[in-house]
């Protein structure tokens, strides 16, 4: 089967995104905070950090496990960023897409919540 660009309007890409946002489980959403979700077109050279392929999306900052009270206090929010070309180059349709943008936004909140590659798998987060 081959993949085909599916090609959207930024508007509806960011409105993806914010729909996979609603389906995090009430008992995650409480505590998530102090994290900018934006999307951006492609991953720069510094956000692949010489990692091979490209990316989907990306958590940068400090998980919610390894945070402490007296050293995370004031600190510039945490970031996910969903990259749409990547996204939008592998999907089949707009609703394979969709479920793509889906499982990418929930796999990176689960990196702010410190959760394993294995933990994302079995959530189906990966």
């Amino acid at each position: 089967m081959s993949v085909t660009s599916v090609e959207i309007s930024e508007e509806r890409f960011e409105s993806m995104v914010a729909d996979a946002l609603d389906l995090i489980p009430e008992e995650l959403a409480s505590q998530f905070e102090n994290v900018a979700v934006m999307v951006q077109e492609w991953p720069t050279e510094a956000q692949l950090a010489g990692r091979r392929g490209t990316l989907l999306g990306l958590y940068e900052g400090v998980d919610l496990p390894r945070r402490s009270p007296l050293g995370y206090n004031g600190v510039m929010p945490d970031r996910i960023t969903i990259f749409r070309g990547p996204l939008c180059s592998r999907a089949r349709d707009e609703v394979d897409l969709a479920r793509q943008v889906r499982v990418t936004v929930l796999h990176e909140v689960g990196h702010y919540f410190g959760l394993s590659e294995r933990r994302l798998h079995e959530l189906g987060w990966a």
